[in-house]
This record gives C-alpha cells, structure tokens and sequence, in this order.
C-alpha cells in the first residue's frame, strides 16, 4: 500500500498547531505497520538549514495554476522509513514570518495542490500512489483536481483520495473568480454539488464533495459536524455523504512526549516514581513562575491559544471565584488581548493564586504537564485535542468540557467505583466549570484515590499504532487490490 500525505505542516520541520503533529506522527506509524509512506510539503523558507541541507534535488517541473504555467521542483528527503518531498518555489513559500494569512493564499495553496498531482508524472510508474491522504482546506481542492484534471489520465485512473478535517472552522474561502483564475475550472463546477457555498468558492468543500473518504480526528467530533452548532454552515454537505465519513481518534507520539525521556523536566518519572516525580517538579514549576511553594494545595495548569474556541472566556468568567479557593493557576499562552491582558493583570493582583506566561514556550508547556495534578480545557467545542493527551502521560489529571475528542479520551471520574482518568462537565457553563475544579481540589485531598486516579491516566495508550491501523483498513477498503 503506497500512501501519500499531502499536507502544509509536519514536525519536525515546520509546525504552527496540532495538524503539524499528525502529519509528523502518523506516518511514522503506518510505515512501522508495513505501508509506503511518502510526505508532500511546501518548502517553506522557514524549515531549518539542517534539514535542507540532508534534501536532494529530483527534478523541476510546470505548475498549471489556472491559466499561469509556474515553475516548481521537487526535493526529496528520507527519514525514519518516511519519504518526504517539499514542493519548491520560492516565490509562494520563501516567506518570512507567516505560513498561512498572505493575500494569496488562495494562489498558493491551488499551486501547491495542483503541484502535488503534477509530480506524479515525472516519477517513476513504481512509486505512484495508491492514496493520496489529504489535510485540511489547504488540499481540499487536490481530490476535485485529481477528478476533473488527471482521473482521464492512465497513470492517475487508480489513485484513490482520503480528505481529513482537523478544524471545520477554517475552510479556505475566496471570490468567484478563483474558480477560473486559480484552479481552472469552469462555471459549471460553481454549483451547491461542487465547489460554490454561500456564493464563494469553498476549499474546504472541494475536498468534502470529492474525496472517495472523509475522516474527521475523533468519532465523536465525526457526529457533532453533522449538527448545525458545530457543522459551520457545511453540515448539509457532511449529511449527505454521511456514509464515508469516519471518526478516528488521533495518537501521540510517545518517544516526543514521555515524563520518562523529556528534556525539559527537572526529574524524570514512569508510572511507579510519578508521586516523587511530579512531587519535584511540582515545587521547581511553582519556584520558576513566582508562585508559593506549597506541595499540599492543587495547581492547575492551562495550555493553549487565549481563543474562545478553547473556553477561555468560562476561565476569564470565573476568575474571582478561582481566587478564593485553596489551589493555583498556572496559565500559559497567547491569543486575543483582551484575555492576555486579563491574566497579565491577574497575575499581579494574586499573585498567590494565579502565574500567566503570555507568548509560548516548549520547555515551559512541559513543565507544566510534569508539575500541575490537573490540566485545565473547557474548550467550546474539540477536534481532537492533543493536550489532554500529553496531561494523562504526564500524570496531570485533566478537567474538560465532555466535546469531541476530549469526551472519547477522557472518562469523568466515579466516586463509587473509582473508575476514571479525569473530571468533567457537559453544559458549556462558566458554572458548570467551576463545580468541575471544585470537584477535582475535592478529590486531590483524598491522596490514595488521588494517586491511583494519576495511575490510571498514566497507564492510557493514546499512540499512533492503533490510530494507524484504522487507517490502513480505510485505505484498502478504496483500493482493495492494492496487496
């Protein structure tokens, strides 16, 4: 099985969220499980000097991109069993600063994807693939190019297309006149069955309306698009294909984040040393930002974009009532001002209670797994989410809004039976969150039960593997000659 990833981000080489983490882990995973995994990429001017220099030049080529014929060539760069090839140009991806958010996203993400597909014909007949897994809007157009463009074509007419949602949210939306001018397409593909919605043309729905399988990163995320709250006006579209469209859980990648191995911890701990373990880095975390020492209260700690797509306005809300309990907060991130501002200033007034970093910092967000007892995310609606996962390996017992992915990862706490690696609420209630973490400092005062809860997290396998085969079963379900 000779898979493709056609993606805009992978660790380790350029990464601006949680795709990045898919796209760098996945693969990893189904070549171990015995799959050809290749990797297609820009070539951002962004991704460091030692990985450039270890890239070798194939080929250059022409890009079609509507009627313009633009330059491209392919590098090629192999590594843990993953063949990985960044698409050339310097001017769409030799930029500073930003990958996404130019003025010609539009343009470049249509030549990258009409790039990934016009590679193919200068490879060898061996190394053409079988399925071309697609990631978010910014290759939703690849399965309508691949249909409309190349399916008529003999070395094109076995490929089958997988398009993965991470975030519905964003969707790549742009004038009328991309269809002609970017993509090449006529008017007639400017319908409510093709590529139109709301009078724009959508990339996200391209990719929607033409993969052969839509997969979303949690089964329970998979059922909540189906519903106008969370479907983003596309709702419709996913009820109409509902059929092909699968939920399945995202991995971690356990040699990036174990309490075991990581760097950035002042001690290292397993499941058998985490109440010494945490028990130190617990007290080195609360020395380094400014907070008491204090190893009997409980410290929360919250990692993310100050977004309301995370909850953050639930937290902002109950703040007051966070300074009269008997715990600390540990807040790290960065997103909107008005929040930054909030927990800048509250780090100020109790700065007994409450330590906020506002930017990021990759040694600090582990730390703060390692030295919290509880991971905070009331998120408004998840994907998947990736942080409850790092929370539990780390023994940070995590306190989430039950949406997508955080209510297929995490089980609430029972109080009669002690089954549980974590707490949560259903409501998204600024309320409702508070009696969570009130639940939660409840618990951390019965330190067996406590302990054992920590245990149980720790024990949980979130790794990719499992992840992989489901997707493995998926690509040989769309091509099931393929051996």
């Amino acid at each position: 099985m000779k898979v493709w990833f056609a993606a805009t981000e992978a660790t380790p080489f350029i990464k601006t969220g949680g795709l990045a983490d898919v796209v760098g882990s996945l693969p990893l995973a189904l070549a171990e499980e015995g799959a050809e995994v290749s990797v297609v990429l820009p070539n951002y001017g962004q991704i460091k000097e030692q990985f450039k220099s270890e890239m070798e030049f194939l080929f250059d080529f022409i890009v079609p991109v509507g009627w313009r014929q633009q330059f491209g060539a392919v590098l090629r760069l192999k590594q843990d069993g993953v063949t990985f090839y960044f698409i050339d140009n310097e001017y769409y991806f030799n930029r500073d600063g930003i990958i996404y958010g130019h003025y010609d996203d539009a343009e470049r993400f249509a030549y990258f994807s009409r790039a990934v597909l016009e590679m193919i014909q200068h490879l060898d007949r061996a190394e053409v693939p079988d399925v071309i897994h697609c990631h978010d809007w910014q290759t939703g157009v690849i399965p309508a190019f691949l249909r409309i463009h190349y399916q008529h074509l003999e070395r094109y007419q076995d490929i089958k297309t997988v398009f993965t949602i991470h975030n519905l949210q964003y969707q790549g939306v742009f004038p009328e006149e991309v269809l002609g001018d970017l993509l090449g397409l006529s008017h007639e593909h400017f319908t409510m069955d093709g590529l139109a919605h709301n009078g724009l043309v959508n990339y996200m729905k391209a990719g929607l309306v033409h993969a052969n399988q839509i997969t979303t990163v949690s089964p329970s995320y998979r059922d909540e698009i189906m519903d106008p709250y969370y479907g983003e006006s596309l709702e419709s579209i996913l009820q109409h294909r509902a059929v092909d469209v699968r939920g399945i859980l995202n991995g971690i990648d356990y040699r990036q984040f174990n309490p075991e191995t990581d760097e950035h911890l002042v001690e290292n701990y397993d499941v058998e040393t985490a109440e010494e373990g945490k028990a130190v880095n617990k007290e080195a975390l609360q020395k380094e930002l400014g907070l008491p020492v204090n190893p009997d209260v409980p410290l929360f700690g919250f990692v993310s974009r100050l977004v309301d797509q995370k909850g953050i306005d639930l937290l902002a809300h109950i703040l007051p009532d966070l300074f009269e309990l008997d715990a600390q907060f540990i807040i790290l991130g960065s997103g909107e001002a008005e929040y930054e501002g909030l927990f800048h200033h509250a780090t100020t007034i109790r700065p007994d209670k409450v330590a906020s970093y506002i930017g990021f910092d990759v040694g600090l967000a582990q730390r703060i797994y390692a030295g919290s007892d509880a991971f905070l995310m009331p998120s408004r609606f998840e994907p998947c989410g990736l942080s409850q996962l790092i929370s539990m390996k780390y023994g940070s017992l995590p306190v989430v809004r039950e949406t997508g992915g955080l209510r297929d990862t995490v089980t609430p706490f029972n109080q009669f039976t002690l089954e549980g690696n974590g707490f949560s609420f259903s409501n998204y209630n600024a309320h409702d969150f508070l009696d969570a973490i009130k639940r939660t400092i409840d618990v951390y005062q019965d330190k067996p039960v406590f302990k054992h809860l920590i245990e149980t997290a720790m024990e949980e396998d979130f790794s990719w593997i499992r992840s992989a085969d489901e997707y493995l079963a998926l690509y040989h379900l769309i091509a099931p000659s393929v051996d």
